[in-house]
């Protein structure tokens, strides 16, 4: 199943990354792990910010997927099930029936 993860990042935690020099093999290992459809970074209200597209398997994903964002980033995560415009079309002849 499809899923929207936002994630903002702590600005202090990742200053720190970034000056030690982890920042980038952190977020790579967290990054190959949910092989990402699709990812992007941006700037938020003044902090990091990135939205990942990822498939998850189940419901007991939900813990591997979002816990290194909050370990060793102390970032705030939001996670959304969301759909292609083929899952919508498919959803929608499914309503009324």
């Amino acid at each position: 199943m499809r899923a929207l993860l936002e994630i903002e990042l702590d600005t202090e935690t990742t200053n720190a990354l970034i000056t030690d020099g982890t920042v980038r093999e952190r977020f790579e290992r967290i990054m190959s792990n949910l092989r990402p459809e699709a990812a992007y970074a941006f700037a938020r209200n003044g902090r990091r910010c990135q939205i990942v597209v990822i498939d998850i398997a189940d419901e007991a994903s939900i813990p591997s997927i979002c816990e290194p964002f909050w370990l060793e980033f102390n970032a705030d995560v939001d996670l959304h099930l969301c759909m292609n415009p083929e899952e919508l079309r498919a959803g929608l002849d499914r309503v009324g029936r």
